[in-house]
């Protein structure tokens, strides 16, 4: 029994198939596949059943999960204490939403790049229930979303969040136009697809203000949902720091409403079971980094 063993057969169990294992570990599937095989032999039992459609651990191999946490952990541990200067080494995969992308997730690469030279990073960035499937399914080490998983395998961590403010064009605002006038008057609303963490936020907003019906125009661009607001083609949120620059150089103007926009929370989100440093130390940097009032990139 060795280590890259144990290590495939851990990716192999908690990811959702051998093909995404073998991608996180750099593999090819029958690499992934002989390590496992390997292990079988080594240990004189069968880990896996492989007579369905895909291979499901046995009892076994859920009792062989546990314990290869405990010891992969322990070889890490060691590796970095060992070889503390140089940090972290092999493949981190993240997701972010373009929000962070757009504000912070440079300043994070460039502080975890300081840190951990031999880290090779893998950022990926998405609405935020595409980012947590991945993260389910094996394909991400953590992710930043907005809001709490609610899945029983993920672990959130709430950090950091983010304010937004209702805006629109000078043109199509008026001079005392209200968001909530405007919607009720027909102006099409400007926002992220369904799936992003902001939908609750505005849906929660549209509730208290008793708006049951608008036009939704969905984009999955902060720039051209900017870009369209500015053209008058409708109303939407934009975040307080970058809103801010837009009212001050006039390109667009917020909208004052009785009812503030509730702030939406971020939470660091990984597998339940895994402890390994890299999830550690990665949390903490994005601890220390994130901060959505940086200035927007190619804003």
């Amino acid at each position: 029994m060795t280590l890259k063993q144990l290590e495939a057969f851990y990716w192999a169990a908690t990811c959702t198939n051998f093909a995404i294992a073998a991608q996180r570990l750099n593999l090819s599937i029958s690499s992934l596949s002989k390590r496992v095989a390997e292990l079988e032999i080594s240990l004189g039992t069968t880990l896996f059943d492989r007579s369905g459609h895909r291979a499901i651990l046995t009892q076994a191999g859920q009792d062989l999960l546990a314990r290869s946490i405990h010891l992969l952990d322990l070889a890490a541990n060691i590796k970095r204490s060992m070889t503390k200067a140089s940090g972290l080494s092999g493949y981190c995969a993240f997701g972010v939403g373009e929000l962070s992308a757009m504000t912070w997730l440079p300043s994070l690469v460039a502080s975890a790049r300081r840190h951990h030279p031999n880290l090779h990073l893998d950022p990926c960035v998405d609405v935020g229930a595409t980012l947590e499937d991945r993260l389910n399914h094996g394909e991400l080490d953590f992710a930043i979303i907005a809001g709490r998983s609610s899945r029983h395998g993920i672990m959130s961590q709430p950090f950091v969040e983010a304010e937004f403010v209702w805006m629109a064009a000078s043109s199509l605002a008026g001079d005392d136009s209200t968001c909530a006038a405007l919607l009720k008057r027909g102006v099409p609303l400007i926002a992220l697809p369904p799936l992003a963490g902001t939908t609750q936020l505005i849906d929660d907003w549209l509730n208290v203000n008793q708006i049951t019906h608008v036009e939704r125009i969905s984009c999955n661009n902060w720039s051209a949902i900017v870009g369209m607001l500015t053209l008058s083609v409708g109303v939407g949120i934009v975040p307080s720091g970058w809103a801010e620059r837009l009212a001050d150089k006039g390109v667009l103007r917020r909208l004052a409403d009785k009812n503030l926009l509730a702030p939406l929370a971020y939470s660091f989100q990984w597998r339940r079971d895994d402890t390994r440093p890299l999830v550690k130390e990665m949390r903490e940097l994005v601890r220390i980094t994130a901060d959505f009032l940086q200035a927007v990139s190619f804003a």
